[in-house]
């Protein structure tokens, strides 16, 4: 009888052993939201499946999950940064995988929303053997770096100035939204958070400002540009315009008419110009000199404009071009619109460097430069309630940030540090 207690407890204890082993951990545990983790697994029975569960309320207030299971090696560790999950929530070998691949467990919930004011974003992961929980951990994102300066502009000007750590000039960077108006302030933090100062500025729908996007005057971004070249901070001569969407098509308009801007980077933009936005009757976007600039628009039923005389003579721009295209996108053939633009760069040999990003598989977040949930449904347009189909689908979405991220952070360490013609 005290050989079989004994052997009885030997075995629930050699139990417990293997599921106490079990752990998954992080590291690091906090990231910049361009970055990656490990996300590790250990002292699992070699062979076993093991699923990782990851969940995280956003800035909605809306919780998000996913749900992976994978297959342990013989030492009885899984590595998401080398290993596909055996089903789940996503199929590829992707380090963070677990967070782009989130859906929202709730059915009222559209699309991600970031956290307020560029607040950090926890995510929670736990081991799953057999239904329970056995371990957890969590990883922080976080959006701007604790050093990053933010310095409200009210005035002529209205938006956010992103000012690097440090007493040297650091090279600037104009950032401009796209149709849903207000100052871009994720994608301004995280060029400062590389060491830019950058200014979110915002032309359409915030205080002070046009509540559409319509007869916007070209001359208020080039008060911006005057206003960040007179900062101490910024060196003057290395400043470039950086926008997305319609954003993109004004960074690319911009660029081609102010020879003091030395580098555009275009996410996802037309190659022409589009009317206002976004109901019947249109009007000009831009202006310039008094005067509202041609555009043009085709629609599923009728088009308006000759889109030969809104054309953006991206050939004029004083320096090098990065535009990021996406062939599943569903707002418009930004992939189509990006290489006709740079066909015109080449049969007008231009001469300093142009990059081209194509993504087959991702929508109108190609290239984002955050790895969050790329999930969305049936969205409305904030400004004019018509629904938007972004394209794209989650995986693709999120292997273009992870080839982009540092293929823009690359374009901009060399064009603006060498602001120069290419020889």
């Amino acid at each position: 009888m005290k050989l079989s207690r004994i052997w009885l407890l030997c075995v629930l204890a050699t139990g417990a052993s293997t599921t106490l082993g079990q752990k998954i951990k992080i590291a690091p545990s906090q990231v910049m939201t361009d970055q990656t983790a490990s996300i590790l697994v250990t002292g699992a029975a070699p062979n076993s499946r093991v699923t990782i569960r990851a969940q995280l309320t956003d800035g909605a207030g809306s919780p998000w999950a996913s749900e992976a299971e994978f297959l342990a090696d013989s030492q009885g560790s899984i590595d998401t940064a080398k290993q596909a999950p055996v089903r789940g929530s996503y199929r590829i070998v992707s380090a963070m995988g677990l967070i782009w691949s989130m859906r929202p467990t709730s059915r009222d919930v559209h699309i991600y929303a970031a956290p307020h004011r560029l607040g950090p974003q926890p995510i929670q992961f736990q081991l799953i053997q057999s239904g329970e929980e056995v371990s957890s951990t969590q990883l922080v994102q976080l959006a701007i770096r604790p050093d990053v300066q933010q310095i409200r502009i009210d005035g002529v000007l209205h938006g956010v100035f992103f000012r690097p750590d440090g007493n040297e000039k650091h090279p600037g960077i104009l950032v401009v939204g796209g149709a849903e108006g207000g100052a871009p302030l994720a994608k301004a933090a995280w060029v400062a958070s590389h060491g830019y100062a950058a200014l979110a500025l915002c032309y359409f729908h915030c205080a002070g400002t046009p509540q559409k996007l319509e007869n916007i005057p070209l001359e208020y971004f080039g008060l911006a540009l005057g206003w960040m070249m007179k900062r101490s901070e910024v060196a003057a001569d290395h400043i470039a315009i950086m926008g997305t969407s319609r954003g993109g098509e004004l960074a690319l308009q911009f660029g081609s008419i102010y020879p003091k801007i030395k580098a555009v980077v275009a996410y996802v933009p037309a190659d022409f110009r589009y009317p206002s936005c976004c109901q019947v009757p249109f009007e000009a976007a831009w202006i310039w000199k008094g005067q509202p600039l041609a555009w043009a628009f085709s629609g599923p039923n009728r088009s308006f404009g000759a889109i030969t005389n809104a054309l953006i003579a991206v050939e004029n721009t004083s320096g090098p071009i990065l535009m990021i295209g996406a062939q599943n996108d569903g707002v418009w053939p930004s992939a189509e619109m990006v290489e006709a633009a740079a066909e015109r760069l080449r049969a007008r040999h231009f001469a300093y460097p142009v990059v081209v990003l194509i993504y087959p598989h991702a929508g109108h977040f190609a290239g984002l430069a955050a790895i969050e949930p790329t999930w969305s449904n049936g969205v409305a347009d904030p400004i004019s309630g018509r629904g938007i189909s972004f394209g794209g689908t989650p995986e693709g979405n999120a292997e273009s940030t992870v080839d982009a991220v540092p293929k823009v952070l690359d374009f901009l360490q060399k064009n603006l540090a060498e602001a120069s013609p290419a020889k």
